[in-house]
């Protein structure tokens, strides 16, 4: 049997004879891990402390209190923000320490509205960033009435244009095709495709599968972002790609060294085996996920199996997949009822008999 080493364990005995295992990264503190090693509950809480962020109290000692830098700092150590998702937690990082960069030296009871709508208008050349920036804005600000470092919140009238946009573009099936044509089964490629393509999870679940969530045929997997567990019926296809694509690591994708491949990592990975397979510009990882349930609702199956399959957080989400196939699917019976209720009087030179 193939042994596996975990880098970053340490692992001892407790003075009443119990191993502990906890996963220690340079600069964050040790994080417990629950389990046996080997089982999905051991892998998920060891892929869980290598994405994280440390939790102590960072630049506290650093920041003027009452500055934007320090409520910025408090909110970086509250439960509120250690609690979200790795994935999450990561992007807020980034706004709110661009955020801190720019403003921490003032004072966040001088913040107003005004400067918020400045802020927010300087970015509606990209109105998803905007909103992002706004939505971390609004949890900051939500922290610091919390803890009494202000009475209101400047967020809360300041508003956004509507986003029109189909948001990620959706692979068709041609574009499957020339992916599989660039990417034959038994490259990492391919079977980066056929795990977000039969199993319709986000980027960030999908870098956390290995053999240990496979049982009975049937795929168990903790989402991240929702913290839903999910048993998902291993499809044959990616069953077969999974035969031809032997692996001795705990997760099915790695990085050339054999390390675990972070969701930001593969994404940029990923986009460039699109770029090689000469897909359009914007075809992303996020895009199969779509893929996958434009499939199902064109099978045929109702909003609740596709989200049973894809965990979406509320129906309405994975609807929309559902009544795109449905008005194709009816648009097809009536041109076809059409047609044969009025069948065409021209004869095979074009002319009207």
């Amino acid at each position: 049997m193939t042994k596996i080493r975990l880098r970053y364990i340490h692992e001892f005995r407790d003075r009443h004879g119990r191993v502990r295992r906890y996963v220690r990264l340079p600069g964050r503190k040790r994080v417990r891990l629950s389990g046996a090693p080997g089982t999905a509950e051991f892998m998920d809480a060891y892929q869980a402390a290598l994405a994280g962020e440390p939790v102590r109290s960072i630049g506290t000692t650093r920041t003027v209190p009452g500055t934007i830098a320090a409520a910025v700092v408090n909110y970086f150590n509250s439960s509120a923000f250690q609690s979200l998702a790795p994935e999450t937690r990561r992007t807020r990082r980034n706004i709110l320490e661009r955020f801190r960069t720019e403003h921490g030296d003032k004072r966040v009871v001088l913040l107003q509205r005004v400067h918020i709508d400045r802020m927010v208008a300087a970015r509606v050349g990209t109105p998803g960033a905007a909103r992002n920036f706004l939505s971390a804005l609004r949890v900051l600000m939500a922290q610091c009435i919390l803890e009494g470092w202000r009475d209101d919140d400047p967020t809360r009238s300041v508003k956004l244009t509507s986003i029109k946009s189909a948001g990620y573009r959706t692979w068709t099936e041609e574009d499957i095709a020339k992916f599989e044509a660039t990417h034959p089964i038994g490259t990492r490629a391919h079977l980066a495709l056929a795990l977000l393509l039969y199993t319709a999870q986000r980027r960030s679940d999908v870098c956390r599968l290995g053999r240990q969530h496979i049982q009975d045929g049937v795929l168990q997997v903790r989402q991240q972002k929702t913290g839903v567990m999910l048993a998902i019926p291993l499809h044959p296809e990616l069953a077969a790609v999974l035969r031809a694509t032997p692996s001795e690591h705990l997760t099915f994708l790695t990085e050339k060294n054999g390390r675990p491949l972070t969701p930001a990592g593969f994404a940029d990975w990923f986009r460039e085996m699109c770029r090689e397979a000469g897909l359009p510009a914007g075809t992303s990882v996020h895009g199969l996920r779509k893929a996958a349930c434009r499939r199902l609702a064109e099978a045929g199956c109702s909003a609740n199996v596709i989200q049973a399959i894809s965990g979406h957080a509320s129906l309405r989400e994975v609807q929309r997949y559902v009544e795109a196939a449905d008005q194709a699917r009816l648009a097809r019976s009536g041109i076809d009822t059409v047609v044969a209720a009025f069948p065409s009087t021209r004869t095979s030179s074009g002319k009207l008999e």
